[in-house]
């Protein structure tokens, strides 16, 4: 296994509207898209800029059946994906969908953490990793957040899956310990127990944005919905959550009210 912790390089959306989730985030995040040109299956690349950050695909038929409703997956990068889904298992997680080849991309497995939260393990094709960006870039995302059965639990799986490190704890009072974590320089994410208002454990990741209340006029004029914010956060950033129109859950976060 390799000695560098291991990232996240990529995310995407399952939706039941392939079409009116890419006119939403066009519109409320600003990503430019195009089709992957994937042949045997729908798939629409997000990108800022010139820069690829993510994807949108319908569900798929099998994932359907199973009930699967729309929601963002973020793809972690690890070097050998058979050995990291053998070791989730090991670990008390779940592998949803076992390891498998997408033709000229990569390999990955859909996995899940020992109380449910989803996330892919992912090896591509290519050793190129994501280019780094300036923390706050707008259409990147900039923070990765678990709502976790159990907070203190969750971290200690991850970490000693992925090499993951503990940064600064916040109290957050009768909500319980905020723990903000590294994958290798600084912070990148938070993990806390889930409040009785999330409705299950999951991954939840904040897109940046040049304003947060520009951002939630956009969300409201294209049909989604406010679940949270604007608020802010200790380091002074603004964040919002909402639904988009579909029913998937998503997070932004800007320096800017």
């Amino acid at each position: 296994m390799s000695a560098e912790p291991a990232k996240f390089v990529w995310y995407d959306l399952m939706t039941s509207d392939a079409k009116a989730a890419e006119s939403f985030y066009q519109s409320v995040v600003g990503w430019n898209t195009q089709d992957a040109g994937m042949g045997d299956r729908s798939y629409i690349i997000l990108s800022a800029g010139t820069t690829m950050v993510g994807g949108l695909m319908p569900i798929p038929e099998d994932a359907r059946a199973m009930g699967a409703k729309p929601c963002w997956n973020g793809y972690i990068g690890v070097s050998d994906v058979d050995a990291y889904a053998a070791r989730v298992t090991a670990a008390g997680g779940t592998i949803r969908r076992p390891p498998d080849d997408i033709p000229g991309v990569g390999r990955f497995a859909v996995a899940a953490d020992p109380h449910g939260a989803a996330f892919i393990l992912f090896k591509g094709n290519s050793d190129q990793q994501p280019a780094p960006v300036a923390a706050g870039t707008p259409g990147h995302v900039g923070w990765h957040e678990l709502h976790a059965g159990d907070g203190e639990q969750a971290f200690t799986f991850y970490a000693d899956l992925f090499g993951w490190t503990k940064d600064e704890a916040l109290d957050m009072g009768p909500l319980g310990i905020y723990q903000t974590f590294s994958t290798g320089g600084a912070a990148v994410g938070g993990m806390m127990t889930k409040t009785a208002d999330m409705p299950a454990t999951c991954w939840l990741y904040y897109v940046n944005v040049e304003s947060v209340d520009a951002a939630i006029a956009r969300i409201s004029h294209g049909g989604g919905k406010v679940l949270m914010g604007p608020h802010q956060v200790p380091g002074g950033s603004w964040i919002v959550q909402g639904l988009d129109p579909q029913g998937a859950m998503f997070a932004l976060v800007s320096a800017h009210r």
